[in-house]
């Protein structure tokens, strides 16, 4: 590296030299005046050789030339011709005026003006000056240049005097070595090639610390000269920011330049400054321009103003430079400057002096240096700065360089060197130049007094210690004694020092006067070079003294010390000052700007080695510091806590370092979230040191990342040593070979390590094999990235075999590496033959290899083992890895084809091999598929996007019969597809290459067997753009394919043509079950020839056509099978195919009335055919009606669908007509107006028959003609004529004819437009007719009106009317036409308007009536529901009052004693929802309970007075004939219990007893148990939600052993333990008789779920089971689902709300078909998804009873709603399926409306909440309202 500065020889013929382009600029502006001047001085035959010189600048150097050839004379003239003409720049009109013999070059030279070449213009217009101009101009102008060069004479000599080399002779020969007064050494600077400043404005000031981003930086150094001699736009100012940490040299190297300058090493500058920040904070008033230049740095002798305009005139050679920007102590970020400059005279604050001449407002052109340590930037700085630079300190080289200059007058300086050297953590510490200096003294010190040993400090706290007192020691001499008495003898005036260091910080002042200093204090510290002095200039007047600590980090040494040894400091005020964590969070610096290392040397201090120091300095006990010391530690281990960045992270483990604390370093270290990422900043070796200190400290494997970062090869040797490195990432384009050869050094002693990444680097093979190479020793590493590098041609053999050798790797990333094809197919060729590889993945610039992750010798051969017992297969064992190849997108060519067959011959164990996205064509596919036979690949081979044509598929078909393995084809030359699946079966790994068909050919004998095994395969060619004319060679491939299942020729244009083509070659197609043809622009012709097709021997199951957009022609295939298995000679074996029908599906089809009859005609034909669906086909009546008259001939026909067609209502009564048309029709459903569907079944015995007419608008006109179609049929089980238009004379119609209807059936006309006028018709043809048993009527929102007929036999006669809104004129004819009514055998009229008086006059009505008679009437708001029998025999009365409900008592009394004279024998009692006081408990009590009849009482959901209740108790012991006791949701609470107690014992008939939805408790179920132990007739027991836990459970379960005759106990929703839940089921194994199990919501847990398994055996007569949200897992829902299967008679379970896992949904499946009576399954919230709901719907098929079934709030998608579509009609008793919550989609709803619409006995498919696209619920629920997409 060269040096900052070089000397140049500064003479005038060699500066005139320099200076010549720039005066060749100036003059290109004024060619003529100069050709003019040149014609007087030279010679005129000189100036012909410019006649051939055509370039202007050209030219004018060779005028210049003949000027300086003819004399000095000329050239004289020539230079004060040009002065006195232009106004050049000072600099150039010095030179030429001294060329000329006038003016003083060697004040030139000594004042540094030496004028490098500089591009220059004249300033404005030339201004032009005649000869006759006056003497007066050119002396003013003298005399301006004269006062220049003077002032540059001064600025020389004060420069030199206050940095030149005379002061360094004084530095030196001080005695006394001073701290940071090192010699100088050049320091690395690094400069910044882009700093985006204005991206990173906004960024936290921690990651930006004033630096640009690490990623920005150039590689190599760079010198001072070449920063300031960067370009830059004429006249602009140009900003340099150099940054650096403390201690990097940056003050001194300013110092330095300056220094420089004055020796003439700088010529470009013809002025220069510098103002130290520390110093302008001194300044408390307004400066201009003017004053700060010459008041702040130096003074002219004279002439101030001519100076002045010559800088300014002269800006772009001045050089201003702003020394320490972050001790600068006012606010900085000013507000923006004006776009206009300030005038030059406007006094100005020095922050905005600073920002002006940043922005170029004042002295435009000049150059601005500004130092400043790492912070964020101010604002105006970010936009201005135009180059940015780093210092860096020193490296290697200038560390032995600085050591060797310190030590180079003692003998032991080689000992130093090698001491520093062979120290790393010395050599870290020494790269900071102030570090370095402090080294040196105190390994001078320690040399010179121990030449045996030498010990030095460990962290940078103790070397500034240890630094200090060597101060002391030295000073005093050899005779002052140890380093104890030092301190003590000069103690006042430390603490003083300390005091001013703290103080000062805490005030912002850098800068002190002499009377801010105590006496004693500056005379000590001056003494031992603690403070420096210099001349502070406030003004214009005499300058002061100024002192001010020897550098800003000591005077952060002695603040901190202060703290820790003050008396005045307490724990509080210490924890204040450790701010740390404000620094962090703090948005601006204001309170830490200059103490930037105070908290390290804070945390150095408490650190155990310095205690002994501190306790020295303060004077106090060991505990007294150690206390504060632990102040600063706990801080620290709080601060890990937070969430860091990167750079907070390294402050941190520098603190923790600084401490020396392994505690507190492992506990920081396992609080860093194991993860440590640094971004975009530079990392110096003391910074890798102190995070390995932390790193290494903590137990926890952890993630090194640094993005962006610089981490020199330096900092790799202190990493070598992080022995907790798990994962570790480098991503930087700076990490070359070089680093990656650093790197390798160090990888062998990470021993944790498993994962490296170095990417987005310049790494080339070269450095790649070097690193694997080193990697192959870390037999740990699982992971290698090295993508975004410049890896172009690896050594594929080379590496592929150092990857082998690493047991445990399982990737390798090689991405982004510009990887050459050959390179490419060099690491496929080797990798794919390497043992451990697994996967080889090449897709344009992705390069990935993945590994076993275990030893490569583990797969070469199987066990011996295995082998001893498969001798006799050893041939066939099929390997046990399997390698997938990936290269994709390589632009392979054909002639690459052999090459790749190579590489795939050499691995015999691919199975997934992608060559997609290349050239190879159909030449380079051919030769592949060719080899195919000799290739194990047993997955998939891909060759999409490989410019195949026809001819390239007609080869890859051939593979199909060439290649037994081969699955699956699946081609698309519009989407470029063509994916070869093979099957993976281990029988087919050693059978030969396929030659010939497996199948017998015409001429072979069919009585041969093939011993061939064979394999179905799908061939798919899609999207081809087929011709029918292409289709000939296509089909004479497929003809020799003869195992093909599936067939897919969809997407092309094949039309009718080519389906007559195909269907030649279907019967040579022996194993096909799919064909698919769809979107081939077919016509009506082919749906005739297809449906003619039915009839042939081509054995099609179904046929499912549309000639809509998309055009669908999908036929499947039953399997053919023949008596030998085999297919005859010429044409196919037809076998009887019993029990196997047909389907045809034609949807989307415009059809006449004649394309209608010839399509019945042939489907007439079809004798299997049992399901037609015409949907969507625009069918008009007539068509319909001519569809209906085939029906008798279609004799195996199940189904009939007509959807999506809009039907009339009159088609409707048509389609109704075909129960008269065909006996075999079951049922006729008409939905919506557009969907109809026939039922037929299998035979013409006569049945039930069913007819929904729903939704048709059916109104009065065709009443008739429907009356007359239901009057000729005699066996209608059900006709729904719900959701019409008939209204009350529709109706009336319709009653006319009613009893003409022969028969029983259901008739129901809900939703019709019914009003009170046409119910009171009703009822009159229901009193009047003979053949209505029961009106139901509700003309609410759910407007129910439902007629039950009967045929006769049926002494019922039952009118329900509710919410019928009747008017007091409506209930008299009422009233009437019910006295006119015989037979009556119920009567129920709830919210009828009904009111006492009315009931009384009902009752009137029908008292006459002796039969047998039940009358309820309900009212919500006023009043009873009251139901009264009254018997034939009067004389024996006998009344039940079975409900009673009392909202409004003011009746009662009077009401209850008519009532309870006619009840002396009543038998049941059951009152809920009333509020009773304690006067009603006290007459209940009195009169109802008393009755010796009593059976059953029930006293649920009441308000009852706490007096009452006590009474209602106690009179509970006079019922001593109860058998049934209901006392739930009554609020009791345990101190109740004790009086029921009394009243069960009286109670020995007692067998139901319900408590349930109260609060007894423990206690109460604990005397309850007691109560119940001598009830031996009970049968049913209701406790649930009582709180019982297990104390009152165990007592009961210890009563149920005696229980026999117990059928029901329900104990759900209380809260036991697992514990109580296993003794309850040992308990309930004893009640042999149980029927219904309810433990729900009692959180058992898989522990009483594993329990109840051992019962379910004892228990077979159970019929009801529910045990949910029990919180039961996987492991008790297997055990539960495996042993309910020994209760077959389970009619209903309920495992909801438990998370059972698919393991055991597969048990409970396969359960299934043993429960023959299951009627209802309930398994909400029990986490089933689509891969349990095969086995679900093949188990809900088998279970014959099964009504509904509940799968709510799952996890079922289209997959699960398809396999419980394809098992809804197999479900003949189902009606309700409860899929709400799910995750179904769009297909998986319309796939569930298909195959509900042939299943007329589902009653609804719940479907709310899953997420169905809008507007499609509306769709399907207008086909079928019983699919509900709302929440009910």
């Amino acid at each position: 590296m060269q040096p900052p500065f070089q000397h140049d020889d500064l003479d005038l013929p060699a500066a005139v030299a320099r200076a010549r382009p720039q005066l060749v600029e100036f003059l290109s502006h004024c060619p003529e005046w100069l050709l003019c001047t040149a014609q007087r001085l030279v010679p005129e035959a000189a100036l012909s050789s410019l006649a051939g010189i055509a370039h202007p600048r050209e030219k004018i150097s060779v005028l210049l030339d003949l000027l300086e050839e003819a004399g000095p004379a000329a050239w004289k003239h020539f230079a004060q011709s040009v002065c006195m003409e232009y106004d050049l720049p000072l600099d150039l009109e010095v030179l030429l005026m001294s060329s000329a013999g006038e003016g003083n070059f060697s004040q030139t030279e000594e004042s540094g003006t030496d004028t490098r070449a500089q591009s220059s213009v004249p300033k404005g217009s030339a201004r032009s000056r005649r000869s006759s101009s006056s003497g007066s101009d050119k002396d003013a102008k003298q005399r301006r240049l004269d006062a220049c060069v003077r002032y540059r004479h001064l600025l020389v000599s004060s420069i030199r005097q206050r940095y030149g080399s005379r002061r360094a002779a004084e530095a030196q020969e001080q005695t006394q070595p001073l701290p940071f007064n090192q010699t100088f050494v050049n320091v690395v600077i690094h400069q910044s090639k882009a700093p985006r400043f204005k991206e990173r404005a906004e960024k936290p000031r921690e990651e930006v610390a004033g630096a640009p981003e690490a990623e920005e930086c150039a590689d190599t150094a760079v010198k001072v000269s070449d920063l300031l001699c960067s370009e830059a736009p004429s006249h602009t100012t140009k900003v340099i920011f150099l940054f650096g940490k403390p201690g990097t040299g940056k003050t001194r190297l300013m110092h330095r330049i300056c220094q420089k300058w004055a020796e003439g090493v700088l010529p470009q500058f013809l002025y220069i400054f510098l103002f130290e920040f520390r110093q302008l904070n001194l300044l408390k008033r307004k400066l201009t321009l003017k004053e700060l230049l010459f008041d702040m740095f130096l003074q002219p002798e004279d002439s101030p103003d001519a100076v002045f305009q010559g800088l300014l005139e002269n800006a772009q050679q001045t050089l201003i430079i702003f020394d320490g920007l972050d001790e600068f102590a006012a606010n900085m970020d000013v507000s923006s400057s004006s776009k206009r400059s300030p005038a030059l005279t406007s006094p100005l604050s020095i922050s905005q002096l600073f920002a002006e001449l940043c922005h170029g407002n004042l002295l435009p052109g000049c150059t601005v240096l500004v130092t400043s340590r790492p912070k964020r930037l101010p604002d105006f700085l970010l936009c201005t700065v135009g180059v940015l630079a780093e210092i860096w300190g020193f490296d290697h080289e200038r560390v032995e360089e600085y050591v060797s200059h310190y030590f180079c007058q003692h003998s032991f300086r080689e000992r130093a060197i090698a001491h520093v050297k062979n120290n790393t953590k010395l050599l870290s510490m020494c790269l900071i130049p102030a570090l370095c200096n402090i080294v040196c003294i105190c390994l001078e010190y320690l040399l010179l007094k121990h030449q045996m040993s030498v010990e030095l400090p460990q962290t940078m706290t103790q070397f500034y210690i240890k630094m200090f007192l060597i101060f002391l020691n030295k000073q005093q001499g050899d005779c002052a004694g140890d380093e104890e008495t030092q301190v003590n003898c000069n103690k006042k005036a430390i603490l003083g020092l300390f005091d001013l260091a703290l103080k000062s910080l805490e005030e912002k002042k850098l800068v002190f006067y002499v009377h801010d200093i105590p006496e004693d204090v500056k005379e000590f510290a001056s003494l031992h070079g603690l403070l420096t002095v210099f001349e502070v200039k406030t003004s214009g007047t005499c300058p002061e003294a100024g002192y001010a600590f020897v550098h800003l980090s000591l005077q952060e040494f002695f603040a901190a010390l202060c703290l820790m040894v003050s008396r005045r400091v307490d724990k509080n005020y210490l924890k204040k000052k450790f701010f740390l964590k404000s620094k962090w969070t703090l948005k601006n610096e204001t309170k830490t700007e200059f103490m930037e290392s105070f908290h390290i040397f804070l945390s150095g201090l408490s650190s155990r080695e310095c205690r002994t120091f501190l306790m020295l300095l303060a004077e106090q006990d060991e505990a007294w510091v150690q206390e504060k010391q632990d102040v600063i530690l706990q801080s620290l281990k709080k601060l890990a806590a937070t969430h860091l960045s990167g750079p907070k992270v390294l402050e941190l483990c520098h603190c923790t370092f600084e401490t020396q604390n392994l505690e507190v370093a492992q506990h920081i270290g396992s609080l860093l979230n194991f993860k440590y990422e640094f971004k975009n900043f530079r990392l110096t070796t003391l910074d890798m040191s102190a995070l390995v200190f932390v790193i290494n400290s903590s137990q926890d494997l952890i993630c090194l990342d640094f993005a962006g970062c610089l981490v020199d090869t330096d900092c790799l040797e202190v990493l070598a040593g992080c022995k907790n490195v798990e994962h570790l990432s480098f991503r930087s384009r700076r990490c070359g070979d070089d680093f990656a050869a650093a790197l390798s050094k160090g990888l062998q002693g990470m021993g944790s390590l498993k994962k490296l990444e170095l990417t987005g680097g310049s790494i080339t093979a070269e450095g790649m094999t070097g690193l694997v190479q080193a990697a192959a020793q870390c037999l740990q590493l699982e992971e290698i990235n090295l993508q975004g590098n410049r890896i172009r041609d690896p050594d594929g053999k080379r590496v592929m075999d150092l990857f082998s050798k690493m047991e445990k790797l399982k990737k390798v990333d090689l991405s982004n590496n510009h990887l050459s094809l050959n390179a490419v197919l060099s690491l496929a060729k080797e990798g794919i033959v390497c043992q451990n590889v697994t996967e080889l993945c090449a897709r344009g610039d992705t390069m990935v290899i993945y590994f076993s992750g275990t030893s490569g010798t583990a797969h070469r051969s199987p066990d011996l083992k295995l082998e001893e017992k498969k001798e006799e297969n050893k041939e066939h064992i099929i390997p046990t890895r399997h390698v997938n190849l990936c290269l994709q997108d390589h632009r392979l060519l054909s002639q690459h084809a052999k090459m790749i067959v190579a590489i795939l011959q050499s691995c015999p164990c691919l199975s997934e091999v992608d060559l997609s996205g290349n050239k190879l064509g159909d030449e380079g596919c051919s030769c592949l598929l060719e080899s195919l036979p000799c290739l194990s690949i047993s997955k998939q081979l891909n060759l999409s996007q490989n410019l195949l044509s026809v001819s390239g598929i007609c080869s890859l078909l051939k593979s199909v019969n060439t290649c037994q393995k081969v699955m699956e084809v699946q081609v698309s030359l519009c989407h470029g597809t063509a994916v070869l699946r093979f099957r993976e079966d281990r029988e087919f790994a050693s059978l030969p290459p396929r030659e010939e068909p497996v199948f017998s050919t015409d001429d072979q004998p069919h009585g041969e067997e093939s011993q061939t095994p064979t394999t179905p395969q799908k061939i798919r060619l899609t999207d081809c753009n087929f011709q029918a004319s292409d289709l000939k060679n296509v089909c004479a491939v497929l003809k020799e394919c003869g195992h093909i299942s599936e067939l897919d020729l969809s997407q092309n244009f094949l039309g009718d043509e080519g389906l007559l083509q195909l269907f030649q070659c279907l019967p040579k197609l022996k194993m096909l079950r799919s064909l698919k043809f769809n979107n081939n622009q077919i016509s009506l012709n082919s749906v005739f020839f297809l449906a003619e097709s039915l009839t042939a021997p081509e054995h099609i199951k179904t046929m499912s056509l549309s000639l809509g957009h998309p055009q669908v022609v999908h036929l499947t295939f039953w399997e053919r099978v023949s008596s030998t298995s085999r297919w005859r000679s010429g044409s196919l074996a037809c076998p009887k195919q019993e029990g196997r029908g047909q389907s045809f599906s034609l949807r989307d089809c415009r059809m006449a009335l004649e394309d209608v009859t010839r399509l019945c005609q042939i489907l007439a034909q079809c004798p299997q055919l049992t399901e037609i669906d015409l949907s969507g086909n625009s069918l008009s009546d007539q068509s319909i009606e001519r569809l209906l008259s085939f029906l008798p001939s279609l004799c195996h026909l199940t189904l009939l669908s007509i959807r999506k067609n809009s039907l009339s209502p009159r088609c409707a009564v048509l389609l109704l007509n075909s129960i008269n048309l065909c006996e075999r029709v079951r049922v006729v459903e008409v939905r919506s107006s557009e969907n109809a569907f026939l039922h037929l079944g299998a035979s013409m015995q006569s049945q039930k028959t069913s007819c929904r007419l729903t939704g048709c608008a059916i109104g009065e006109g065709q009443v008739e003609e429907l009356c007359s179609v239901l009057e000729q049929h005699g066996w209608l089980a059900e006709v729904d004529l719900s959701r019409n238009q008939l209204g009350d004379e529709g109706l009336r119609c319709l009653l006319d004819h009613l009893h003409r209807v022969p028969g029983t059936c259901s008739l129901n006309l809900s939703h019709n437009g019914i009003s009170q006028d046409g119910v009171l018709h009703l009822i009159n043809a229901f009193v009047t007719s003979g053949n209505t048993t029961e009106v139901q009527v509700s003309l609410c929102s759910k407007a129910t009106l439902i007629i039950k007929l009967t045929s006769g036999g049926d002494p019922r006669k039952i009118l329900r009317l509710a919410e019928c809104n009747f008017q007091p004129e409506h209930l008299e004819k009422l009233f009437l036409l019910l006295e006119r009514c015989t037979g009556l055998t119920e009567y129920t009229s709830s919210n009828n308007n009904m009111t006492v008086q009315a009931a009384e006059r009902l009752l009137h009505s029908l008292r006459k009536d002796l039969g047998l008679l039940k009358i309820r009437i309900c009212k919500d708001k006023t009043l009873f529901q009251l139901v009264i029998r009254f018997p034939p025999c009067l004389e024996k009365t006998e009344s039940v009052i079975s409900r009673l409900s009392l909202h409004k008592p003011e009746t009662k009394h009077s009401f209850c004693q008519r009532l309870c004279e006619k009840c002396a024998q009543l038998q049941q009692l059951r009152w809920s929802h009333m509020e009773l006081h304690e006067d009603e408990a006290e007459m209940l009590v009195r009169i109802f309970l008393p009755l010796p009849e009593l059976k059953v009482f029930g006293l649920t959901s009441c308000s009852v007075a706490p007096a009452g209740i006590d009474y209602l108790i106690s009179g509970l012991q006079s019922c001593q004939a109860i058998e049934e006791l209901n006392l739930g949701y009554m609020k009791l609470s345990s101190a109740a219990i004790p009086e029921l107690v009394l009243g069960l014992c009286e109670m020995p008939s007692l067998k139901r007893f319900i408590l349930n939805h109260n609060s007894i408790g423990d206690d109460g179920c604990s005397r309850l148990a007691e109560a119940l132990r001598k009830m031996h007739s009970m049968e049913e027991i209701n406790l649930s939600h009582n709180e019982i836990g297990d104390p009152g459970l165990l007592n009961l379960a210890a009563v149920l052993l005696e229980m026999q005759n117990l059928q029901k106990i329900d104990l759900s929703g209380n809260c036991p333990s697992p514990a109580g839940g296993e003794k309850l089921m040992e308990a309930l194994a004893h009640c042999k008789h149980i029927k219904e199990l309810l433990l729900s919501r009692n959180g058992f847990g898989d522990r009483t779920a594993v329990t109840l398994p051992l019962c379910l055996p004892h228990m077979a007569n159970l019929k009801i089971l529910h045990f949910q949200n029990n919180n039961i897992g996987q492991a008790g829902g297997l055990e539960l689902a495996r042993a309910l299967v020994v209760c077959g008679l389970l009619e209903e379970i309920s495992l909801s709300e438990n998370d059972l896992g698919e393991q055991s949904i597969h048990a409970l499946s396969k359960g299934l078909p043993c429960f023959k009576r299951l009627r209802r399954i309930d398994l909400k919230f029990c986490g089933i998804t689509d891969g349990a709901s095969k086995s679900l719907s093949l188990g809900f098929q088998q279970c014959p009873s099964m009504e509904e079934i509940i799968l709510s709030w799952n996890a079922l998608g289209d997959g699960g709603a398809r396999e419980l579509a394809i098992a809804l009609p197999k479900m003949e008793k189902l009606k309700v399926l409860d899929l709400e919550q799910n995750r179904i989609g769009a297909c998986g709803a319309t796939r569930l409306a298909e195959e509900l619409a042939t299943c007329p006995e589902i009653q609804s498919i719940r479907l709310w909440g899953n997420p169905v696209p809008k507007g499609l619920p509306e769709t399907l629920t207008s086909q079928d309202p019983r699919l509900c997409f709302s929440f009910n």
